[in-house]
């Protein structure tokens, strides 16, 4: 199923609308960028000013800064390649002993700190001790207990075998033991790529080249991060006051004499999660209710999926900076592409009439025991894109008689109603741990946001469980397509389908003529900050 003609041009109309009132109101706020930066761009040809939407909470690796991404700031054991394999960093080898319980990293002897201390093993086993008494935003609950033998040797014992601990490992970034403190998030010291000189809150961080860094001093000697909305980021650019800004598929049509669009790949995903219990009175423990009776039903959720056509949204309302997206980890190594369904409205139609789903009434939605097919889709206020989805789905879904109102709501009140009511969410994530938090039958109903559909499944805990305890990559990433689909059930749309998953965003990114930001790797969901993981690749292009 096609959009219809009226309806795209009206979208378009909309979108256009968002498009004109963001530069009309982002001007003077990307002036004040500029003057924040305060500094001319590309004059010597070794600076950055970067326009990103969202700041970072801390600096501190063991609370969260680089979860997901490379902390710029540290240097980690291992990192992720372009691939999203495994290479050294700190650590020259590695190995796992045969019950997947030990591992034992050898790491280099030439590393020191910015304050010219030398980094050793026993601040590696600080750092993780550190990371897991923190209880954050890494998880280490699987590990016992991680020791320096020697300078160079740590030995770390897990409770289980974890296959993912390689993926936590490569977004920890080690801190010093000797100068940590209840304020190093604000003020880090650290052995990476680069090194905080100043952080102004809410307007921009600076950063400076290590010189001293063991993988080579960057070719980008100087950094400048600027917090910006952006609409305010594109006004930046259209000033000419950065040199990169990561914009949105709503506005990066925009030509801009001296920049091109750069349209990165991403499993940044956006798509809705629909309650999969009935509701029965029930809350959660914040009193939020639980169920819903139109969703609970697996011919809707199944008719949903099928019904929807992800192209024809990514070609709209993302202005084609996006792909179809059919699962939280599309183009991830442990993908079962499998999972991808054709758009088939006959199909949806007949699943929903076998059910005993049809327009008795003539109003053109569907119904059964005197129950309407509709049900709200909340959204975060003031996200264009997310809204813009919910709407597109919802004109295609009048086709086959269900009803989506698409309402936004501040994230207060979507915790309130997530539970029994469809939510338009983003994930993504180079961590296939996400997986196992989406789906665990242990994380359903929970007061946060990774499982408030209520989906549960012994035969998906099994497979999960499986993954988690792998003692190979292989072994691991069957188990996780398995969750996904084993060819009869599974979280899978043409399953049990307990998300709809709608499209995959490209991380639409400003960048002036001249400057090369290396190869990126597939970004996970964020605001920007993914963008500067390779930080150190970057260069401007020599001229003459």
């Amino acid at each position: 199923m096609r959009m219809t003609k009226k309806w795209a041009a009206a979208l378009l109309a909309l979108l256009l609308c968002f498009g004109l009132a963001a530069c009309k109101s982002g001007s003077a706020a990307g002036n004040a960028g500029g003057s924040a930066a305060g500094q001319e761009t590309a004059a010597g040809k070794d600076s950055v000013v970067i326009a990103i939407g969202s700041e970072p909470e801390t600096l501190d690796p063991t609370k969260g800064w680089g979860h997901g991404n490379a902390p710029i700031v540290q240097s980690t054991l291992v990192r992720y390649t372009s691939e999203l394999t495994f290479e050294n960093d700190l650590a020259t080898a590695y190995q796992l002993s045969d019950d997947g319980l030990t591992w034992t990293f050898r790491i280099r002897d030439d590393v020191t700190f910015t304050d010219g201390e030398r980094l050793t093993a026993s601040d590696v086993a600080f750092t993780l001790e550190t990371a897991k008494a923190a209880q954050g935003a890494v998880d280490l609950t699987y590990m016992e207990r991680a020791v320096a033998q020697d300078d160079t040797t740590v030995v770390i014992t897990l409770s289980r075998p974890t296959s993912i601990f390689l993926n936590t490992l490569a977004s920890i970034g080690i801190v010093p033991e000797h100068a940590y403190s209840d304020e190093y998030g604000t003020n880090p010291i650290g052995s990476g790529p680069y090194r905080l000189v100043e952080w102004k809150a809410q307007e921009q961080l600076l950063f400076t080249a290590n010189e001293n860094y063991y993988g080579g001093a960057p070719a980008i000697r100087n950094v400048t991060v600027v917090f910006m909305s952006e609409d305010a980021a594109l006004a930046a650019v259209q000033a000419g006051q950065v040199d990169v800004a990561y914009s949105t598929a709503t506005l990066g049509v925009t030509e801009v004499e001296g920049y091109h669009v750069e349209a990165i790949a991403s499993a940044d995903n956006r798509g809705f999660t629909l309650p999969v219990l009935p509701d029965e009175g029930r809350t959660t423990a914040a009193g939020a209710p639980i169920g819903n009776d139109v969703t609970c039903n697996i011919e809707i959720r199944q008719a949903i999926a099928y019904a929807i056509d992800r192209q024809a949204v990514a070609d709209v309302v993302l202005n084609g900076f996006g792909r179809p997206a059919y699962s939280e980890n599309d183009g991830m190594p442990w993908n079962n592409p499998e999972v991808a369904l054709e758009t088939d409205v006959a199909y949806a139609k007949q699943l929903l009439e076998a059910a005993g789903w049809r327009d008795t009434d003539g109003d053109g939605i569907v119904e059964k025991d005197g129950l309407k097919a509709e049900f709200d889709c909340v959204y975060p206020s003031g996200d264009s894109v997310r809204q813009a989805v919910g709407m597109a789905a919802a004109e295609q879904l009048l086709e086959i008689g269900v009803k989506v109102n698409v309402k936004g709501m501040s994230w207060d009140e979507i915790a309130q109603v997530m539970f029994s009511e469809a939510v338009m969410m983003g994930w993504g994530s180079a961590n296939p741990n996400e997986t196992y938090y989406l789906y665990r039958s242990q994380g359903a109903l929970l007061d946060d946001f990774y499982n408030p559909e209520g989906y549960m499944s012994d035969v998906t805990d099994g497979y999960l469980n499986a993954a988690m305890e792998a003692l190979t990559v292989e072994e691991a990433n069957e188990n996780w397509r398995k969750a996904q689909w084993d060819g009869t059930t599974g979280t899978a749309m043409q399953g049990e389908c307990p998300w709809v998953w709608i499209v995959n965003l490209d991380h639409v990114t400003y960048v002036r003529d001249g400057l090369s930001i290396g190869e990126q790797p597939i970004h996970g969901h964020g605001h920007g900050l993914p963008l500067i993981q390779n930080l150190q690749d970057w260069a401007w292009e020599e001229t003459g």
